[in-house]
C-alpha cells in the first residue's frame, strides 16, 4: 500500500481508503454485518489506513467503530460527517450558516458519532454538505477549533455537494478547512478544472468518492440492470441512465482498447493520476472488493495518452435533478 499526504495537516493516508457508505444498510440494500466486519479488518491487514463514515450512514459508524477497536496495535483514521441541521443535501443556495451548522448542533452531532461508535475522537470531521456563502460567517469555524484544542477531532473537511466542485474554493483558498471530499471520476472530471489545482496551491487534502459512479465505471451496469426495492441506486440509474452508461464504458473500454473487465482497475488509476488526490474511497462491502482495489496502490498511474483519451469522455450530468 502507498501512502500520501492529506493536505498540509501532517497525516499520511492510505491512497485507497475505505468509503464505509455501504456497510450501514441505510441506502444500500443487501449489506451483510458479518462480511462488512471481515472487509474492514481484510482492507487493514492490506494496509488500508483511512475510513470514512458519517453519521447518516445507518450502522456504519458502529460498525467501523466496533473494527477499529478491534485493532488497537494499528493506526487507523476514522473520518465522519456532521449532517446539516436543516437535513437537506444537497445545500440549497440563500441558507444561512445557523440553519445548517451552528455550533451546539456540530458538538451535538459529533458526541453522538462518538458515543455510536465507541472512539474517543476522530481525525476528520467533515460537513455533509457545503456552500462558499458560509466562508467567515456563523460560529462553525469557532467550534470546530474549540473541538481540535480538546482532542476530539484532529482535522476539518467539508464533503462537497455533488457536482458542484466550485462551490468549495473561497473554503480552499480561505485557509479554514484541511481536506475536501469531493466526486471524481472519468465521467465527472469537472474537479480537476478548478478545484484540484486550488487544493494543491492551498495545502488542502482531496478526499474522492464516487470514483467509480456508484458502479457505473465497473462494467457491470448495463440497460438491463435492476437493483432490491429501496436501494438508492434506482434512483440513481433511473429512467434510461443505466443504458446510457452501458454505452458510454463500451466506447471508453473501444478507445483505449483494454477488457472489459478492465475497467473498474482504470477508473481508480484514473483518480490516482492526479497528485492533487490524496485518497479515494471506494465502497467495499466484501474481501473480494477489498482486494482487487488495494491490489492498484502500485505506483502505476495512467500514462499522459491514456488521460488524454479519457479527457474526451467527459460527462456532465447531474442525477439528483
Amino acid at each position: 500500500m502507498r501512502y500520501r499526504e492529506l493536505g498540509r495537516g501532517g497525516v499520511s493516508v492510505s491512497e485507497i481508503g475505505y468509503g464505509a457508505w455501504g456497510i450501514g444498510e441505510s441506502a444500500w440494500v443487501g449489506a451483510s454485518e458479518d462480511e462488512s466486519v471481515r472487509a474492514l479488518h481484510r482492507a487493514i491487514d492490506l494496509g488500508v489506513n483511512f475510513i470514512d463514515t458519517a453519521r447518516g450512514y445507518g450502522e456504519s459508524e458502529r460498525i467501523v467503530g466496533r473494527v477499529v477497536r478491534e485493532r488497537t496495535g494499528d493506526d487507523v483514521l476514522v473520518a465522519t460527517k456532521v449532517p446539516p441541521k436543516n437535513r437537506r443535501w444537497p445545500a440549497p443556495d440563500g441558507l444561512e450558516p445557523a440553519e445548517t451548522f451552528p455550533g451546539e448542533h456540530i458538538r451535538d452531532s459529533l458526541e453522538n458519532s462518538l458515543r455510536a461508535s465507541g472512539l474517543d475522537h476522530f481525525d476528520v470531521v467533515q460537513f455533509h454538505v457545503w456552500s462558499d456563502d458560509w466562508v467567515g460567517r456563523g460560529d462553525w469555524l469557532e467550534t470546530i477549533a474549540q473541538l481540535k484544542q480538546e482532542g476530539k477531532i484532529r482535522l476539518f473537511g467539508v464533503s462537497i455537494n455533488d457536482h458542484q466542485p466550485d462551490n468549495a474554493l473561497a473554503l480552499v483558498r480561505s485557509g479554514a478547512v484541511d481536506c475536501v471530499q469531493v466526486i471524481y471520476n472519468i465521467f465527472d472530471q469537472a474537479p480537476a478544472d478548478a478545484l484540484l489545482p486550488a487544493c494543491e496551491e492551498n495545502g488542502v487534502g482531496v478526499i474522492v468518492r464516487v470514483a467509480l459512479d456508484e458502479g457505473g465505471l465497473t462494467g457491470r451496469i448495463t440497460a438491463g440492470t435492476t437493483f432490491p426495492e429501496g436501494d438508492w441506486r434506482n434512483r440513481y440509474f433511473r429512467d434510461d441512465r443505466a443504458a446510457q452508461v452501458e454505452r458510454r464504458v463500451a466506447a471508453i473500454v473501444a478507445d483505449l482498447g483494454i477488457a472489459p473487465d478492465a475497467i473498474a482497475e482504470t477508473a481508480l488509476r484514473f483518480v490516482l493520476s492526479s497528485p492533487a488526490v490524496s485518497t479515494v474511497i471506494p465502497g467495499m462491502r466484501t474481501v473480494r472488493n477489498v482486494e482487487r482495489n488495494t491490489a492498484l496502490s502500485d505506483g502505476r498511474p495512467l500514462t499522459a495518452d491514456q488521460l488524454a483519451v479519457l479527457a474526451k469522455h467527459r460527462w456532465q450530468r447531474n442525477f439528483y435533478s
